[in-house]
Formats: structure tokens, C-alpha cells, sequence
């Protein structure tokens, strides 16, 4: 299996201080004999590093919690080439028929969406850090807004993550959005199962904050945390009324220092508020809680009602019903992007396109009647 090489925080990834093993002279060794073993477990590492991709070699990898592994399919999933696409497809299809991923029994995955400055990145950070202590392996998908240049992360939150990536036990993966309503990338689905097979059980996706749009990810996850500022109400702080519906925790960050009393205001506001809300139909009431990312003070509390959320929702068999239903989704998801592929890249459509929309343009031909043309045409098989 040939494909896309890992760059940037894959290569960091790949280049793991625990995925190379380390050489065990025997006890007494001279430094000649120490070097000596050093290199050969070194040219043994290298060698299989040289190795190529295949689908199994990517299965047992994944399987074994191989971060090189896991860094090249991520890389494989977001690639737009048609031979990577299908290689893709057939590793989610291994994984998923193998059931290496989408445990409920095991993994958790929660959202975390907020205004700019709310701190999100911090929060993650130090609850990932709590999580690792714990016993839980974390990964986090955090995503960036793209570059209208480049397409690339603007923000890079793996270097705002810095203590959480260099831990053995999480993976930070910063990927950009490249226009994808929704807050999230268009591959968060198969980053989640992809973590869930690399054997991580408390996965985080950081979306690019609150917006009318950033809704999407709530169909990805099992919960979703929204992080509010202190001191700043609904109209401050830009949320729309539908994203506070479908938050299942509200954790207003930043309650340290001069920001203590306001987060305290603010806690008591949204509570205050929750109560004009109507009822879940799952019968879990929303917390709204207050914590210092910076400082951890609260994060505990945060943490355990996280996990009580949980257990409330395995035991009513809601999550499973949610997994289930995203499923369901995700399918719907496929077929628009796979029908979206074939339409740009049918010959009678492409040769068409440009012609099409410069007459649009030019005011000569309305847009949904070259649409209607266009779309003509595919169905037609371009003749």
C-alpha cells in the first residue's frame, strides 16, 4: 500500500521516543558493547520503519497502539486521491469488522466548543492531563481554522497542547477544517474510529469555536461541553440558544484570580437560565460548572460529572442508541460526498463548469437554471 508520506506532527508522531525500542545490553557490557547493541536495535528500527504500508501492517499496528501506525491512517483518510480514498475505506471497513473501534463499553468521546478566548485549549489540556492520570489514553482532535493559502492549520493547537503531546499515553492531532461547516473536519469520523482502534478510550474534538454552523460535531460525539467566559451572558459571548440545548455540560472556565466572583455570577445565571429549557429526552440534566483550567481548581468535579454523564447514558442504553443513530448519519454523510466527488469529476460536467459559471456570472444564465444543466448532464452521463 503506497501512500501519503506523514509530515509535520505525524513525522513528530512517527519519530515517538516510545515507538523506537530501546537496546538491552547485558549486565556487565562494555561501552563497546553498549554502542554496538545501540546501533543494531537502531538499524533493526530503521528497517522496519523502510518497510512498506500495507493494509494488515496499518491493522496490526493500529491494533498494537503503534503511533506510527496511527499517524500514516490519519494521513491515508484525508487524502483526496481516489487510490487513498479506497485504501482508506477498506481500513475503516477492517476496523469496523474487526471491532477495533466504536467500543461505548470503553471509549468516551466528548466535543468542546466555546467562544475565541474561552480557553479551550488550556481546558483540554488539563483535562486530558487528569484523564492520564487516571489510566486512560487520550487523543484530541483539534480543529484549526484553514488557510485561504495554504489550507493548512492556522493555529496549530499541538504547540498550544505542549505538555499533553509530549505524554506517551495521548495524541494530539491538529487538523484543519478547510472550509468544513460544522466546526469540524471533514474526516472527524474516521479520525474517532482510527483512535478508538490505536486502543485511545477518551477522545476530545476541539471545534474552531461557536458559530450558527458549529453544530456538527454534537452528531460525532457522545457529549457535548460548552465552555463559557466569565462575567459575559448569551449576547457577549455570541452563543446561540440552540448551542446551549445541546450542551450536556456547561463549565464556565477561567474562575481564578479577579474572574472567581464573575464565574461564580455567571455560574448562577445559566443555571438559573437552564430552567427555560425544555427537558432531555434521555433525562440528564445539564451541570453548568465552574473551574481554572490554569490553576485545576474545579477540573476534578468537571471530570467526575463528565463521567456521570456517562454512566447515565450507558445504563438508560442512550449511548449506544446516539452511536447508532450517528451511524445512520454518517452513512447519509458518505453518499452526499461521494454523489459531490462524482459530480466534479464526471468529464461532461468538468468540461462544462467553467464555461457554465462565467455565464452565470455575467448575468446570462441564472443560477439555478445552470444548475439544473449541469446537473442534467451528470445524470446523463455527460452526453
Amino acid at each position: 500500500m503506497s501512500g501519503p508520506k506523514p509530515t509535520g506532527s505525524d513525522a513528530a508522531a512517527g519519530a515517538n521516543r516510545n515507538e523506537q525500542p530501546q537496546a538491552v545490553p547485558p549486565t556487565g557490557a562494555s561501552e563497546q558493547q553498549r554502542e554496538a547493541a545501540r546501533h543494531a536495535a537502531g538499524a533493526a528500527y530503521l528497517s522496519r520503519q523502510q518497510q512498506p504500508w500495507t493494509l494488515d501492517r496499518l491493522k496490526e499496528g493500529l491494533s498494537a497502539g503503534d503511533r506510527g501506525a496511527l499517524a500514516k491512517a490519519l494521513t491515508l483518510v484525508e487524502s483526496h486521491k481516489a487510490e487513498h480514498r479506497r485504501q482508506a475505506r477498506e481500513l475503516i471497513d477492517a476496523c469496523l469488522r474487526d471491532g477495533m473501534g466504536a467500543d461505548t463499553e470503553r471509549s468516551f468521546r466528548i466535543g468542546v466548543t466555546g467562544v475565541p478566548g474561552a480557553g479551550k485549549s488550556t481546558f483540554i489540556e488539563a483535562l486530558g492531563m487528569h484523564w492520564i492520570a487516571q489510566g486512560h489514553k487520550v487523543a484530541v482532535q483539534a480543529v484549526d481554522p484553514s488557510s485561504a493559502i495554504s489550507g493548512g492549520s492556522i493555529l496549530g493547537d499541538k504547540t498550544r497542547m505542549e505538555q499533553l503531546s509530549a505524554q506517551a499515553e495521548a495524541f494530539v492531532r491538529p487538523s484543519p477544517s478547510r472550509g468544513t461547516l460544522g466546526g469540524v473536519t471533514a474526516r472527524t469520523r474516521e479520525h474517532l474510529l482510527l483512535f478508538e482502534a490505536a486502543g485511545y478510550d477518551r477522545l476530545i474534538v476541539e471545534t474552531v469555536g461557536v458559530g450558527q454552523s458549529e453544530t456538527a460535531v454534537h452528531g460525532m460525539v457522545d457529549g457535548m461541553l460548552l465552555l463559557l467566559i466569565p462575567g459575559a451572558g448569551d449576547e457577549l459571548q455570541g452563543i446561540k440558544r440552540g448551542i446551549v440545548e445541546m450542551a450536556d455540560w456547561l463549565v464556565v472556565n477561567k474562575a481564578d484570580g479577579p474572574g472567581a466572583s464573575k464565574a461564580s455570577e455567571t455560574e448562577a445565571d445559566y443555571r438559573r437560565a437552564l430552567h427555560l429549557f425544555p427537558p432531555t429526552d434521555h433525562g440528564w440534566t445539564p451541570p453548568v460548572l465552574r473551574c481554572s483550567a490554569l490553576t485545576g481548581e474545579g477540573l476534578p468535579h468537571v471530570a467526575d460529572q463528565l463521567e456521570a454523564f456517562r454512566s447515565h447514558m450507558l445504563e438508560g442504553g442512550h449511548l449506544l442508541e446516539r452511536r447508532r443513530q450517528q451511524a445512520g448519519t454518517w452513512m447519509h454523510e458518505a453518499i452526499r460526498d461521494a454523489l459531490t466527488a462524482d459530480f466534479y469529476g464526471a468529464p461532461g460536467v468538468a468540461g462544462k463548469l467553467k464555461s457554465m459559471e462565467a455565464k452565470v456570472r455575467a448575468g446570462q444564465w441564472h443560477p439555478l437554471l445552470a444548475a439544473e444543466r449541469l446537473l442534467g448532464e451528470f445524470a446523463g452521463g455527460g452526453n
